[in-house]
């Protein structure tokens, strides 16, 4: 893959760009498709798609007709907890990459700690090996799911993907992370459908201060923490403007201000308390 100058290196020397287009509740067909060309159109090089996203075609349908070469846009799915727990790990990649119509993915990740993802990470490490992944990871794994895995693993994972936004930072678990040498990537950076967290008069006082919009100002705060970050949009200008944070740097006192917003409440699900 060719650097986009706005790489983080993985810890097995895999290139990550720091901005990518999540597309999680992006309808498959032609919603995915639009949003994956206009990413790429305005310079992503990194797409965030699950099999229980139900998306995968429509990404690897819109990566093939971009004009952009398969080698240079990092793709990344996710094993589902169905087949976590019905230790289907193989097949359930094997159908993922039919979906997106490529025989390699760059990372593959455990979705979430479900029952048997201790079996699944072994079929994890196969694949890796295999090359038909270039790295592996997790996601939603807390403390002690991460504790239990590099306990018994050959392979350290390359990234966990966690909940992390001005509202629930998750710094502890950020810093967890680094200081294993696993890189961290946020979901729902911008906190998520509906919280409302974009119009707050805090984010947007800071932004007016820099001449950017208040996602633009959580995405930056998010990369000045080394995160790597999935914003999701459907729309042609946010998605640009989501990428669009290379240009500034936010002060100490303004980053500090942001990690201030912190309510120690979740919108999404407790990693070691989930239902699906």
């Amino acid at each position: 893959m060719k650097p986009t100058g706005h790489d983080i290196v993985l810890n097995n020397d895999v290139l990550i760009p720091q901005v990518g287009l999540g597309v999680f509740q992006t309808p498959g067909g032609q919603t995915t498709i639009d949003a994956v060309h206009a990413a790429l159109e305005c310079g992503y090089r990194h797409v965030d798609t699950a099999s229980i996203y139900g998306n995968e075609q429509s990404v690897g349908e819109a990566v093939k007709t971009s004009g952009v070469p398969r080698e240079d846009v990092f793709i990344t799915t996710k094993l589902w907890n169905e087949d976590i727990r019905k230790h289907r790990t193989m097949e359930a990649f094997e159908e993922s990459l039919e979906r997106l119509g490529t025989d390699y993915v760059d990372l593959y990740l455990i979705h979430w700690p479900a029952e048997g993802w201790q079996d699944a990470w072994g079929a994890l490490q196969e694949i890796y090996r295999s090359g038909r992944a270039r790295a592996i990871g997790v996601s939603n794994f807390a403390k002690n799911h991460l504790d239990e895995l590099l306990a018994n693993t050959d392979v350290k994972p390359a990234v966990d993907q966690i909940e992390s936004s001005p509202t629930f930072p998750n710094q502890d678990m950020i810093d967890y992370c680094h200081g294993h040498g696993i890189g961290v990537e946020a979901w729902s950076p911008l906190g998520g459908t509906g919280s409302g967290l974009l119009k707050d008069d805090r984010l947007l006082e800071i932004g007016e201060k820099y001449g950017k919009s208040s996602a633009q100002v959580v995405i930056r705060w998010h990369l000045q923490r080394g995160v790597i970050v999935l914003p999701k949009s459907v729309h042609n200008t946010r998605i640009q403007q989501n990428i669009n944070v290379f240009d500034f740097e936010l002060d100490d006192e303004d980053m500090h201000k942001i990690s201030a917003m912190d309510t120690g409440k979740r919108n999404g699900a407790d990693p070691n308390n989930f239902d699906f």
